[in-house]
């Protein structure tokens, strides 16, 4: 079995309830009280939310009869950007092999550091108390050998928690959990596996790699196989660009009512979020992906490449309607609660394309360059498209840089 070292150093901290940690920090009268970040659709839960069956995601109405004395809060998107700026403050200056995975969220490796910081379990509870009193803000941490296995442990630890895993009991911690564990293993593949009576890690370990590709697929059986056994041979990496850009709106129960005109302006903000970012971080990029969520909980993904590699955003527009009115029958049919995209086949230096198709050359280029610099000046609202005035534009996610 490959392991990353001969002891485990390697930490994924990971924000408790992020959103609603934030709002219980800056409001003592909802500390120790069910909340909930954001009304049509739950944006985020607190743990005593949660307790009564609330979780990301869900509509607004399904969550208050779950939990009718829930608080319902705005959501400040500022406030949790600001957080995560700090937070990861605090993770550089613990170690300077930071992976970000999400605002709230990183692997940090501290081989290396036994002399100046101690052993991972004392450089992790260092960690969460800087984080509570620099931040405020809860933070549980995992710490195995492998990455896989590190982002488990936290897993296990939530709420507010550290574990360690130690090298010579990892397949013990690990089989006894259930399927849901393994990444990638989401309810269309637990049931797949469940269907064949395999409900723990350890039903998973006890089968060959050939028949698990047989139940989920050829990429997903070698996924599985490898996990089971924890064999994880990814480092912590620094400085890794973004491999996609995207952007989604969540819009409950509300989606089933939208006109197609509707839809289209929630079109046209996400790809005006997303080809914004792109000229900001000088990137471009060829694939545009549409992602789709139903009534029914089901999901859609949709594609399509273009011939060269853009940040234009009336070229990613015009593909990106493309695939929303090819996937109209399907939203008619199922009701539509999250519309989301993402620009995929990412330059890999970042550099802007030299050639330019004709529908994206001078003029194009010339208003989106002309609008990014009025909106870096004044602000991002400073400039809308007709077809947004007036209307919601929705959330716009704290992200990582690009």
């Amino acid at each position: 079995m490959f392991v990353s070292g001969a002891s485990a150093t390697i930490l994924h901290a990971d924000l408790d309830s992020f959103y609603a940690s934030v709002e219980q920090r800056d409001d003592p009268a909802l500390r120790g009280k069910p909340v909930i970040v954001g009304g049509g659709v739950v944006l985020a839960a607190s743990y005593e939310a949660k307790a009564y069956g609330v979780r990301t995601a869900m509509g607004g109405r399904q969550a208050r009869a779950l939990c009718p004395h829930a608080i319902v809060v705005r959501p400040r998107m500022s406030a949790y950007s600001q957080a995560s700026d700090a937070v990861f403050e605090v993770f550089r200056d613990t170690t300077p092999l930071v992976e970000p995975l999400s605002v709230d969220e990183a692997f940090l490796d501290v081989s290396g550091l036994w002399r100046v910081s101690g052993t991972p379990v004392e450089i992790a509870a260092r960690l969460r108390a800087e984080v509570r009193d620099r931040v405020g803000l809860p933070i549980t941490v995992g710490i195995a050998r492998t990455k896989f296995l590190a982002k488990v442990a936290s897993q296990e630890a939530k709420p507010d928690g550290l574990l360690l895993v130690p090298p010579d009991r990892e397949l013990a911690f690990l089989h006894p959990l259930p399927v849901r564990r393994l990444w990638g293993v989401g309810a269309k593949t637990a049931e797949k596996l469940h269907a064949h009576g395999i409900e723990t890690v350890a039903d998973v370990a006890e089968l060959g790699e050939s028949t698990l590709a047989a139940m989920v697929g050829g990429a997903m059986g070698r996924q599985l196989f490898a996990l089971s056994r924890n064999i994880d041979r990814r480092r912590v990496v620094t400085g890794v660009r973004r491999r996609s850009v995207g952007a989604q709106r969540a819009l409950g129960r509300a989606g089933n009512t939208m006109s197609a005109a509707e839809v289209d302006a929630v079109v046209v903000n996400l790809i005006d979020r997303i080809t914004r970012r792109m000229r900001k971080a000088a990137r471009t990029g060829r694939t545009v992906v549409l992602r789709l969520r139903f009534d029914d909980f089901g999901r859609a993904t949709r594609s399509h490449t273009m011939p060269r590699a853009t940040a234009s955003t009336d070229v990613i527009l015009e593909t990106a309607r493309g695939l929303v009115a090819a996937a109209a029958p399907l939203i008619a049919d199922r009701g539509l609660t999250l519309v989301g995209f993402a620009v995929s086949n990412i330059d890999r230096d970042g550099a802007q394309q030299l050639e330019l198709p004709f529908e994206e050359s001078a003029d194009t280029v010339a208003i989106d360059d002309a609008v990014d610099k009025v909106r870096e000046r004044y602000g991002n609202t400073a400039l809308t498209r007709g077809v947004l005035l007036g209307r919601d534009p929705g959330l716009e996610m704290p992200h990582l840089p690009d």
